[in-house]
């Protein structure tokens, strides 16, 4: 079998070289030809197109021909069932429904509108508005449609928490944060914008709004002899809004004037309010609570930046199909750039390459110097990290930033780390950002106080930035590419984590991307990184998780199901995920068996001839069960990369990567 797998795989060797020329030439053109960077679209679902036509009506900032665009991709994406999802494939989502609805109708759709009648019908058998999650009823309530006393209380007072206090705004996620804090104000405010009768949702609830009961509490349950913790802070909720009432003016004004200082600090620059579109649009509403007239530099700032998310797509030439303007959450240049420089590296270009030597300078230029709210967390860290966009300065990430040392360095692989500046604050900031349980979170250290997940507010369940297993391995092979083994002080404590984190069929969770393939893939790659050994018998359960897993047209799949637990690592074949399953089998070791060939055979027959893969479905990962992501990137470099793995290692015994992990260590 060995020797007729090896047969096949030099077969194949023309075919990968072509395939992987194709992508090069790809990437060649795309990059961009000044700066330097690459930078794909980022799409998520149809909740931020609603939410955005609904910012506009709500600002007074309404463009006929912009809503026009968007009320064509809003109805083009509802699904046979009348419903909205939030990824491809999916099953209709109450809120993204509800939203949907309420921008169309907002807009000017009529009820009768056949495809609103379908919707209705979709929501209404889903239970209506009030089954819908605490953002959309937040967003509602802005248009009057919505009962203030149904939302959970936040009160702007939790500004004048002391930083030591268990909770006050730094003890939740980065972008929990920089949601909550604009929230504050509008809670505070509650500035409603008045709308038409005619435009309301009366008859998405399915009893009258004024016969909601609000007040009404769902009953306790038990969790063995003691009430739940949902339940105490649904009972804490109530006399908080109790509490509100009494609240002297004095500290409330202090509070608010505390969330507008700390606001119009981070909203200076060009990103945005933490260069994601929910804080960006919650501080322009926010300001205009305030009373910042729309006209004002910061307002008009952040409207700009949200203006540069859109998405125009043109229409097809027979008319069939209109012209549409969809929204992204953010701009992904810098996760793009660092991931095509590693595809690109294992291809084959040269260190010395014009369009490497253009890329790292561009990622060079984008390190962060600003202290930013990291530092409440690790405060002996100093700046040295990447951020996820163009423009991120107070909010870096510990995955970015490894991605950009790995990048670096082996653009740099003569250079001890020590002596590169850019390279080493990178990697100790990301040192100094392990958690105390040995593995690291996205945005700060030891972000895990998961209680705060129970609380009414936080129904996403995503309010919490705790340490994950694919950041962990990513880690890792940062410090494998820097030439460190497993006598590093960071690894024992990560490798015990890591082990706490594996799952019983060998799999490890992805937090960032979906998701045991793409957990099980980062966990590999850094283990091996760091020099693990790949006989080890917790590595090699994970090679025969990943293995079990192929479909039969050879490719891998992961359906967003399997964060909810149901159909767990099924779906269609995709090109990214089928290239984690690649890479992570290759970083074990295995490159002459039946399932890396036939996986390999797989990218091969899907390759366009422009060099670059097709993939409808989301693969990346927001917040698992809420918001998903599909990088447009994903089925670009990742391909690229593991073909180009497979390649090196069936032709040099070793991925490029490897040989400069090998000349690193060799260094004297």
């Amino acid at each position: 079998m060995h020797g007729r797998l090896a047969h096949s795989a030099v077969g194949h060797a023309d075919a990968v070289e072509e395939a992987l020329a194709r992508s090069e030439a790809w990437f060649l053109r795309r990059q961009h030809p000044e700066a330097g960077y690459w930078v794909e679209e980022l799409e998520a679902d149809t909740t931020l197109t609603s939410e955005y036509l609904m910012l506009r009506r709500y600002t007074g900032v309404v463009d006929t021909d912009r809503e026009a665009r968007m009320i064509s991709y809003l109805q083009r994406t509802q699904l046979e069932d009348g419903g909205w999802s939030i990824y491809t494939g999916g099953p209709m989502n109450v809120s993204a429904s509800v939203k949907a609805y309420f921008a169309l109708k907002l807009a000017g759709v009529p009820q009768d509108d056949p495809g609103m009648r379908r919707a209705r019908q979709a929501i209404l058998a889903e239970g209506g508005v009030v089954s819908a999650n605490v953002f959309t009823k937040i967003t509602l309530a802005l248009f009057g449609q919505y009962d203030w006393r149904g939302i959970p209380s936040m009160p702007p007072e939790i500004m004048l928490a002391p930083r030591g206090w268990y909770f006050n705004v730094y003890a939740v996620s980065y972008w929990s944060r920089v949601v909550i804090v604009p929230l504050l104000i509008i809670f505070a405010f509650r500035r409603e914008c008045r709308i038409d009768a005619q435009q309301g949702i009366d008859e998405l609830f399915c009893v009258p709004p004024n016969q909601v009961n609000y007040r009404k509490m769902p009953p306790f349950q038990k969790d063995c002899e003691f009430m739940s913790w949902r339940n105490f802070f649904v009972w804490s909720d109530a006399a908080l809004k109790v509490c509100e009432k009494y609240v002297p003016l004095f500290i409330r004004k202090k509070a608010v004037r505390k969330a507008e200082a700390w606001l119009v600090e981070r909203m200076q620059g060009e990103g945005g309010l933490g260069a994601i579109y929910p804080a960006m649009a919650n501080s322009v509403c926010a300001l205009v609570a305030l009373g910042y007239p729309v006209s004002h530099p910061l307002v008009q700032n952040a409207l700009r930046a949200i203006e540069a998310l859109e998405i125009d797509t043109p229409g097809s030439a027979d008319g069939q199909r209109p012209e549409t303007l969809h929204l992204q959450p953010c701009h992904s240049p810098i996760w793009d750039t660092a991931l095509s420089m590693n595809a690109l590296f294992e291809r084959g270009l040269s260190v010395n390459h014009a369009a490497m030597n253009r890329a790292a300078a561009w990622l060079r230029s984008r390190q962060t110097r600003r202290v930013g709210d990291w530092s409440i967390s690790a405060p002996t860290a100093r700046p040295g990290g990447w951020g996820f966009q163009f423009d991120n300065e107070w909010y870096p990430d510990v995955d970015d930033t490894a991605a950009v040392v790995i990048a670096l360095a082996k653009c740099s692989p003569l250079q001890p780390p020590d002596r590169d500046e850019a390279i080493w604050r990178g990697s100790q900031w990301v040192l100094a950002m392990q958690s105390s349980n040995g593995g690291w979170g996205a945005y700060d250290r030891d972000n895990d106080r998961l209680i705060f997940n129970k609380i009414p507010f936080a129904d996403h369940q995503a309010l919490l930035d705790p340490p994950t297993a694919d950041l962990t391995g990513r880690c890792l092979e940062m410090l494998g590419v820097l030439g460190y083994d497993s006598s590093h002080p960071a690894v024992a404590p990560a490798l015990e984590f890591l082990r706490r984190e594996q799952e019983a069929d060998g799999s490890w969770y992805g937090r960032w991307g979906v998701n045991y393939l793409y957990g099980t893939w980062c966990v590999l790659t850094g283990l091996q990184a760091i020099g693990e050994p790949m006989s080890a018998p917790w590595i090699q359960h994970a090679v025969a998780w990943v293995e079990s897993r192929q479909n039969v047209d050879g490719g891998w799949g992961e359906s967003c199901e399997s964060y909810a637990g149901r159909a767990r690592s099924g779906g269609d074949s995709t090109p990214s995920q089928t290239s984690w399953a690649l890479m992570a089998l290759l970083a074990a070791g295995v490159s002459d068996s039946l399932s890396v060939v036939r996986g390999v055979n797989f990218l091969l027959r899907c390759q366009q001839s422009n060099g670059t893969w097709v993939e409808p479905y989301h693969t990346g990962t927001g917040f698992p069960r809420v918001f998903y992501l599909r990088y447009h990137g994903y089925s670009k470099y990742f391909p690229m990369w593991a073909l180009a793995m497979y390649r090196n290692v069936r032709m040099h015994g070793q991925t490029k990567a490897d040989a400069v992990a090998r000349s690193v260590r060799s260094r004297p």
